[in-house]
């Protein structure tokens, strides 16, 4: 039985290479992003017999609900989500930060987290599934100023609680914290960084754990 695979974040970087990672490991996916062309592209890639676009915002909490019963209904089951969309600083530091940027952090980075597990949760509690969710090596240590690392922070936070909340029925939460990656993130190339595919990979070796491994973080960072 195929299993199936929400991705938020899916046009690009880290969300677009565990697309193409997921697949090669026969995964079935439903691929959430803002960008529906590059949604439409990336499923073409991938075959629209395994790929299902579902372009929107993530802070449209209504729109998720209907985006996981879309995939459902397409697929049958819902075995995994991975909760990857996020948002970074425009400007550093609090004093010198920005308003209008931290508000669309907050809701991207935690508003539109909480809608992606409230709109998956039930589906995973009857494939007793797996929910991941893209920290960051920002969320775990002080970073001057740092509006998008508190974010993280919760992030982390959220993740632990999860985890407890779904041993209840037999699923776990995973938190997925990457160092500095070489993503769109940035706007500018980082070849000494950590590779989209490198994070793709530990989101896998989460996935494809036994039933009876719930694995609790994969912390990575470039050498």
């Amino acid at each position: 039985m195929t299993k199936v695979l929400l991705i938020t974040g899916a046009s690009t970087g880290i969300g677009a290479a565990t697309a193409r990672a997921a697949v090669a490991a026969g995964w079935s996916l439903g691929l959430v992003a803002r960008s529906a062309d590059k949604l439409e592209a990336l499923a073409a890639e991938l075959g629209s017999e395994r790929a299902l676009p579902l372009p929107l915002d993530v802070g449209d909490a209504a729109a998720q609900q209907q985006a996981v019963a879309a995939l459902v209904a397409r697929f049958g089951r819902l075995d995994a989500a991975f909760a990857n969309a996020g948002l970074g600083s425009t400007a550093p530091g609090i004093e010198g930060g920005d308003l209008d940027n931290w508000r669309a952090m907050v809701e991207t980075n935690i508003w539109g987290l909480l809608a992606t597990a409230k709109a998956a949760l039930p589906e995973l509690r009857k494939t007793r599934g797996r929910l991941l969710l893209t920290g960051s090596r920002a969320g775990r240590t002080a970073i001057k100023g740092s509006v998008y690392g508190a974010t993280k922070w919760f992030v982390h936070g959220l993740a632990a609680n999860l985890m407890e909340e779904m041993k209840e029925w037999g699923g776990s939460c995973t938190i997925i914290a990457p160092g500095m990656t070489d993503t769109p993130f940035f706007d500018s190339p980082k070849p000494d960084a950590l590779q989209p595919a490198d994070v793709a990979a530990s989101v896998l070796f989460a996935l494809e754990q036994p039933a009876r491994v719930g694995v609790a973080e994969v912390y990575l960072v470039p050498r």
